[in-house]
């Protein structure tokens, strides 16, 4: 008799937690899949490889295909591994793990040849302490991968970043609108998009470049930001007065997602919560919540990096976490004082320096 595989246990949207009580907890519901998310890759053949596994959202979106893929389809996770624990971690949940520093030509052109790729590596933080690096890692790095992965499908994370800012009061800005960002660091991510997009037009590779804006755990994120400036009794800074989030489990669904929707050429894909956020509504929501004072600093500015995210809302649907839980959920994991990442996303920043 042939064994079948276990049936994995899928996202209930009608039972989330009240809270989480442990990071344990935590990540495993941003592990669980969704009957969508199961599905889609069933949709598509052969392994996965996440290139830059590393970062805050690659173990928990490792995990995540682990527990959607059939159990005889591999996930192999690439990175330096200089954290420790995180490799060790991947193995224990059922994760192939290869080490590997991605700017090592020779190194990539050897990774095996895996039909799906991630690739979610790049530099943001500290950029500006060394422009030449942050190049080298957002353009020279995407054109080693997309050579090396050529005949793969390539889900190549990008962000809202490489956009203008755009009217508060409009839809935000499509996927049409031409880049045109302040900053080497945003800049730095249009040449990483045109590395994927030149090499997929040459090879006829399939793809989608993820445009991410502000996916949120509770351990870093816009809403852990401006929480801890309010239960701290800081300022909170509303000059980039309004932001998209979106839930980080939710992002690396659709991010898995987008590799049975890949385009030939790649094509962008803006990903992210569709509501318009007010940076002063969070802020003062998180007061009312704390029950403390809420300090307020700066005038909301007309523009800011705002998305439509009409196109992920017609190929997924509506984000399974709406903001009104996120907000719960944030609200009391710093109320109780539980670890945060200490990596805040500078979403104050409207001269692209990080």
């Amino acid at each position: 008799m042939t064994a079948t595989a276990p049936t994995p246990r899928l996202l209930d949207a009608r039972a989330f937690p009240a809270r989480f009580e442990s990071e344990e907890a935590l990540e495993d519901f941003l592990s669980t899949p969704s009957r969508e998310l199961v599905d889609d890759l069933s949709r598509i053949d052969g392994d996965l490889m996440i290139l830059g596994v590393g970062g805050k959202m690659g173990p928990t979106l490792a995990r995540l295909a682990r527990n959607a893929m059939a159990p005889d389809r591999r996930v192999i996770a690439v990175a330096r591994f200089s954290e420790a624990g995180v490799r060790e971690s991947l193995h224990a949940h059922g994760i192939e793990t290869i080490a590997c520093d991605l700017l090592d030509a020779v190194a990539v052109a050897a990774l095996p040849k895996c039909a799906n790729v991630v690739f979610m590596a790049g530099r943001k933080f500290g950029a500006d302490a060394n422009n030449p690096l942050t190049w080298a890692m957002n353009v020279h790095v995407p054109a080693l991968v997309a050579q090396a992965f050529s005949g793969s499908r390539i889900v190549a994370f990008s962000t809202a970043c490489v956009y203008p800012f755009v009217p508060v009061t409009g839809q935000g800005a499509a996927e049409d609108l031409p880049p045109s960002p302040p900053g080497e660091y945003a800049n730095s991510c249009v040449g990483r998009e045109r590395m994927f997009e030149y090499f997929s037009q040459q090879h006829g590779t399939p793809g989608r470049l993820f445009r991410l804006s502000y996916a949120i755990d509770l351990r870093y994120g816009v809403l852990a930001d401006v929480a801890v400036k309010v239960w701290r009794g800081e300022p909170v800074d509303v000059t980039m007065g309004h932001v998209n989030v979106i839930w980080q489990g939710d992002a690396n669904a659709q991010a898995l997602r987008c590799l049975a929707v890949a385009t030939v050429p790649t094509s962008p894909l803006n990903v992210s919560g569709p509501e318009t956020t007010s940076i002063r509504w969070l802020a003062e929501e998180f007061g009312r919540r704390f029950d403390k004072p809420v300090q307020i600093t700066g005038q909301e500015a007309p523009t800011a990096w705002l998305m439509n995210t009409g196109e992920a809302e017609r190929l997924f649907g509506y984000p399974q976490v709406p903001l009104s839980q996120l907000v719960g959920w944030v609200a009391d994991w710093i109320a109780r004082e539980q670890r945060l990442y200490g990596k805040p996303t500078k979403f104050e920043s409207r001269d692209g320096k990080y």
